[in-house]
């Protein structure tokens, strides 16, 4: 527990470095943007923004130079649906703030508030090219998840950058348990809830309480239940995903993002009509749920020769706070079974910041885009491939993680044993 306390406490000192300016040169520069992919290009990086991309740029005075020759450079992984920050290693003592265990708040669950830049998942995280995650509650009592943030794996202390970016709820088996046991209750009870939702704070005012929602939960619920938030809603089965799309027509204002999804290639061309996107997991194609008796591994080739927007993320219950590093393996794997390595590529980059809302500043290597930028030695969806340099919004961060300084305390080539 000593050693642990004594890491975060030098992860604190060793903040990144302040912004400069820097040209990164001579790299396969993808990036994610009109100019496609630049086998010799240059990434110029002013004030935390990315100033320009192309060949052959010069360099302003007092630039520093990163040679990037035979690397990728890349914009930085963005974890579409993770813990990191809110849950420690495990037997360290630390509080779990991934789990809401009591029956006081659902809905009002607020991952923002409890997420911990210090934690040893974010430096594991970055120094595996992941820059941005959504984050949100792993499970409450209640049908709703809570409130998920956007945030940064700088390690600073705002790098939360979007509070209350989703609203996290169980539509499908969970859901079903939650609120009685049956699909038959979950679909009645969201209703009631967008119902409660909106007539917050007038009813509640009156002293007649909500049909479902107690006060604390209704008013965390108001904004996303009048069209002002994206939910975030946990199925799988074409037949869940056929309901909510009955629900989306008779609520035309409302906006959903699927997660989970095994099942969304048999309604592909309803959710394309719909614009309503799915995060997916591309290892699921097994029958382990009722759920997902459908479920195959060219799920995201087929939904996006669909059209449908989509980005790739483990599957609900699977999104452990230590791995949201692997998202870029499992965009590999999707490369596998039958999506292209661009198409690929994009689903952990700018194809997560487009659905979070983001898409404007993050996920792409473009003038006047957050400098969020990885350089790898080799191609980035390859399991033996590691960064070299990573820069959150310009500032380059150290490499290290606990597993670094444990592994350079004790490596035997180090540190050899005395003969």
């Amino acid at each position: 527990m000593r050693s642990l306390l004594a890491f975060l406490f030098a992860c604190a000192l060793a903040a990144p470095a302040s912004a400069e300016t820097v040209l990164i040169r001579g790299g396969r520069v993808v990036t994610e943007g009109s100019a496609g992919t630049l086998d010799h290009g240059d990434v110029l990086i002013v004030d935390g923004r990315i100033s320009a991309v192309g060949a052959n740029i010069t360099a302003p005075r007092g630039a520093r130079i990163v040679d990037a020759t035979g690397k990728w450079v890349t914009p930085g992984a963005f974890a579409a649906m993770s813990e990191v920050g809110l849950a420690e290693i495990s037997g360290s003592g630390a509080p779990n703030d991934a789990n809401v265990t009591g029956a006081l708040v659902g809905a009002a669950a607020d991952a923002g508030r409890a997420f911990n830049p210090m934690v040893t998942a974010v430096p594991i995280t970055r120094i595996e090219g992941v820059t941005r995650a959504a984050i949100a509650p792993d499970a409450t009592a209640s049908m709703f998840g809570g409130r998920g943030a956007l945030v940064s794996m700088s390690g600073l202390p705002d790098s939360v950058f979007r509070q209350r970016a989703f609203m996290v709820v169980e539509l499908g088996e969970t859901g079903g348990q939650r609120v009685g046991g049956s699909r038959a209750a979950s679909w009645p009870v969201f209703e009631a809830a967008l119902r409660d939702a909106r007539e917050y704070p007038e009813r509640y005012r009156r002293g007649q309480g909500g049909a479902v929602l107690n006060e604390i939960d209704a008013s965390a619920l108001a904004p996303f239940a009048r069209g002002q938030g994206t939910f975030l809603v946990h199925i799988e089965s074409a037949t869940d995903i056929r309901e909510l799309l009955r629900v989306k027509r008779a609520n035309p204002q409302l906006h959903f993002i699927i997660h989970g999804g095994a099942e969304a290639w048999l309604v592909a061309d309803q959710l394309h009509r719909a614009d309503i996107p799915v995060l997916i997991d591309p290892l699921v194609d097994l029958p382990d749920h009722f759920e997902r008796l459908g479920a195959r591994l060219d799920n995201a080739a087929l939904l996006q020769q669909a059209g449908v927007r989509f980005a790739i993320a483990p599957g609900p219950g699977t999104v452990d706070a230590q791995q949201a590093r692997l998202v870029l393996q499992l965009a590999g794997n999707a490369v596998a079974n039958g999506l292209s390595w661009d198409d690929a590529f994009a689903a952990v980059t700018r194809g997560p910041a487009d659905i979070f809302g983001v898409g404007g500043e993050l996920g792409r290597l473009q003038r006047g885009y957050m400098a969020d930028v990885v350089v790898w030695d080799g191609d980035p969806l390859e399991v033996q491939s590691a960064p070299t340099a990573v820069f959150i919004e310009g500032r380059q961060v150290p490499l290290t993680s606990r597993q670094t300084e444990l592994r350079d305390r004790y490596s035997p080539v180090l540190h050899p044993p005395a003969h």
